[in-house]
C-alpha cells in the first residue's frame, strides 16, 4: 500500500459495571474502505480482469441487433453488416476502484471504472476506427446468513448502467465511416451493460472471494510469543460504520501445538472506536493481552551466589541485615544465596497514559549454599514501567526500572522486623537480577505479520489516552501510534493516518487466563 500511514496500538484497561452487558469477542479486526480497495484491486489483477474485457463479444452483440433497417446511404440496409470485418476491444483498464458506505448502513458500495478502446475494422477504410468506451461497474458488499445461521460476506448486484456508459470516436474519418461507426456505437449502448454483467461480474465475484480468503489467512497467521503461539479464528463478520468487521476468537498454544488457553466471549461490551481515516484496526481484549505477556514472562526461579556475581550488592545486603540482626549478618558467607521466585503471571496495567507490568515475587536469603533454611522469606508486589516501541513489523516491550510497591513477611528465622529496612537493597537486587532476565525474554518482540502484508514497513510509537463510555474506569487505555510507510520512515504529519488500533478491555469479573475453544474454519 503506497504512502505513509499511522499504525496505532491501543492497549487499555477498562474495569466496569455495565448497564446493558452484551457478549464481546476476544478481538475485532476492522478493515476500512482503503484496505478493501487495495486488496480487491490486487485480487482483480491476479484474476486478469482486464483481459476479460478484451474478450467481450462486441461483434456478436452488434450482429444480433434487428434494427438495421432505414439505415445508410445507397440503400445498403442490412447488408451493411457485411462491411464490418471485426470489432473488438483492443485495450482495457480497470481504473482506481472506490469502496464507500452504501445508503444501507450494513452494506458497502464498490465502484470500478472501466476504460476501454475498441477497434472497428471495415472494408470502407483501410485504417482501424477507434472508439473510446468509458463505463462503471457497481456492486454491493453485504453479509449473508445461511440456513444454519453461519454468516459470510458476499458481493451482489453487480451491474453497469447505460447512464454510466459513454462511447466516442477517438478520430474522425469520412462521413460514411463516421456514420457507420455512430450506428455501431448506438447498438453497443444497450449491449455493453449486459456483456459486462455476464462476462466481467463473475470474475469480480471470484476476485472478491479470493480477497476474503486472503483476509482469513491473514487473520490466522500465528503470532509467536516465545515458545508459544497466539492464533485468531473468525467468529462472525459484519459491516458497521463503513468498515468490514471481523469478530475473532483466540487461542494460545504451546510449542507442541497443545492449546493452553482458550478465550471465550465475555459479558463486557467491547467498545469499538470509529476508524475515521484509519485503514484498519485491531481491538484485543485485556485477558488476551495479559495472556500474551504471561506467555513471554512465564514464572521462574533464580538462585544467585550474590557475593560472586554482585559483590557490591552482597555488601549492601549484609549492611541492611545487620540493622535487623548483627548475628545473622555475620553468618553471611561468600556462598550466600539469594533466591527469587516469580509467582503467578504478570499483569499489564494501564493508567493515565502509562503502562506497567505488575507481578508477585518471593524473595529469600540463605547464609550459605549449604544452609537448609533461609534467614527470611519475603513476599513482594513489584511493578515495572512498560515501554512499547517498534522495530519494523515487531511490537517491542521493554521493562524500565522496578519498584517494590509492597513487601510483607512470609517467614522469618531472624525475628520480626520492618520490611522497609530491606526495601532499597531488595529493589536493587531485583533490578540487577530479575529485570535483565525478563527483558531478555522480551527482546525478540511480537511480530505482527499483517503490518507488512498490508504494506507497512516502518513505524514510530507514541502514547495517547482514550476514555471509554458506559464504564466506571479503573484505568485509562493507552495508545501506541506507529507512523510509517512502505518506502521508509515517515517524516512529517501531513501524510499520516491512523492505521491500527489494538485495545485491551477488562471484562467484568473476568480472570485474565480464561478463554474458549476455537471451532472449525468458517466462510468469510
Amino acid at each position: 500500500m503506497a504512502g505513509p500511514w499511522t499504525f496505532t496500538l491501543i492497549c487499555g484497561l477498562l474495569a466496569a459495571t455495565l448497564v446493558q452487558a452484551t457478549l464481546s469477542p476476544p478481538a475485532v479486526l476492522s478493515l476500512g474502505p482503503e484496505v478493501i480497495k487495495e486488496k480487491l484491486t490486487q485480487s482483480l489483477k491476479n484474476r486478469n480482469a482486464a483481459s476479460i474485457l478484451q474478450q467481450l463479444p462486441l461483434l456478436s452483440a452488434v450482429q444480433k441487433e434487428r434494427s438495421w433497417s432505414l439505415f445508410f446511404l445507397g440503400g445498403l440496409v442490412n447488408a451493411i453488416r457485411n462491411y464490418i470485418i471485426w470489432l473488438k476491444v483492443t485495450s482495457a483498464n480497470l481504473l482506481q476502484l472506490q469502496v464507500q458506505p452504501s445508503e444501507a448502513s450494513q452494506k458497502l458500495m464498490v465502484k470500478i471504472p472501466l476504460d476501454m478502446v475498441a477497434g472497428l475494422n471495415t472494408t470502407l477504410v483501410k485504417t482501424i476506427v477507434q472508439m473510446h468506451i468509458e463505463t462503471e461497474v457497481q456492486a454491493i458488499i453485504q453479509v449473508e446468513s445461511s440456513e444454519r445461521g453461519h454468516t459470510h460476506f458476499i458481493l451482489t448486484n453487480c451491474l453497469t448502467s447505460q447512464g454510466s456508459l459513454h462511447i466516442s470516436l477517438l478520430h474522425k474519418l469520412s462521413f460514411r465511416v463516421n456514420l457507420l461507426a455512430n450506428k455501431v456505437m448506438g447498438f453497443l449502448v444497450p449491449a455493453l451493460p449486459q456483456m459486462v454483467k455476464s462476462e466481467l461480474c463473475p470474475v469480480i465475484r471470484v476476485a472478491f472471494e479470493d480477497m476474503c480468503a486472503d483476509l482469513l489467512r491473514l487473520v490466522r497467521v500465528p503470532i509467536s510469543l516465545g515458545f508459544n503461539h497466539l492464533e485468531f479464528e473468525l467468529l462472525s463478520p459484519a459491516i458497521k460504520s463503513g468498515a468490514i468487521q471481523l469478530s475473532l476468537r483466540a487461542k494460545l498454544s504451546d510449542s507442541q501445538g497443545k492449546v493452553t488457553n482458550m478465550f471465550n466471549d465475555s459479558l463486557a461490551s467491547l467498545t469499538l472506536p470509529t476508524l475515521d481515516s484509519a485503514p484498519f484496526s485491531l481491538i484485543v481484549r485485556q485477558d488476551v493481552v495479559n495472556s500474551a505477556v504471561a506467555a513471554l514472562l512465564s514464572p521462574e526461579k533464580f538462585a544467585v551466589l550474590l557475593d560472586y556475581v554482585f559483590p557490591k550488592l552482597a555488601r549492601q545486603l549484609k549492611s541492611s541485615i545487620s540493622l535487623i540482626s548483627e548475628k545473622a549478618a555475620n553468618q553471611l558467607g561468600p556462598t550466600q544465596i539469594v533466591k527469587i521466585v516469580t509467582q503467578n503471571t504478570p499483569v499489564l496495567l494501564l493508567h493515565e497514559g502509562n503502562a506497567k507490568v505488575a507481578q508477585q515475587i518471593v524473595f529469600e536469603v540463605f547464609a550459605t549454599n549449604e544452609a537448609g533454611y533461609p534467614f527470611f522469606t519475603l513476599g513482594i508486589e513489584a511493578s515495572s514501567e512498560a515501554q512499547f516501541y517498534t522495530e519494523g513489523n515487531r511490537v517491542m516491550l521493554n521493562l524500565n526500572k522496578i519498584r517494590s510497591d509492597r513487601i510483607y513477611h512470609m517467614n522469618s528465622g531472624i525475628g520480626l522486623f520492618t520490611t522497609d529496612l530491606l526495601k532499597d537493597i531488595v529493589t536493587k537486587i531485583l533490578f540487577s537480577i530479575l529485570l535483565p532476565n525478563e527483558n531478555g525474554k522480551l527482546r525478540s518482540g511480537i511480530t505482527i505479520s499483517m503490518i507488512k502484508t498490508l504494506g507497512f514497513e516502518e513505524a514510530t510509537v507514541s502514547v495517547t489516552n482514550l476514555r471509554g463510555s458506559g464504564y466506571t474506569l479503573g484505568g485509562f487505555p493507552m495508545g501506541l501510534a506507529w507512523e510509517g510507510s512502505s518506502d521508509g520512515p515517515c517524516v512529517g504529519a501531513a501524510y499520516t493516518a491512523s492505521a491500527m488500533v489494538m485495545s485491551v478491555l477488562q471484562s467484568q469479573g473476568l480472570r485474565p487466563l480464561v478463554m474458549c475453544p476455537c471451532p472449525p474454519r468458517e466462510r468469510l
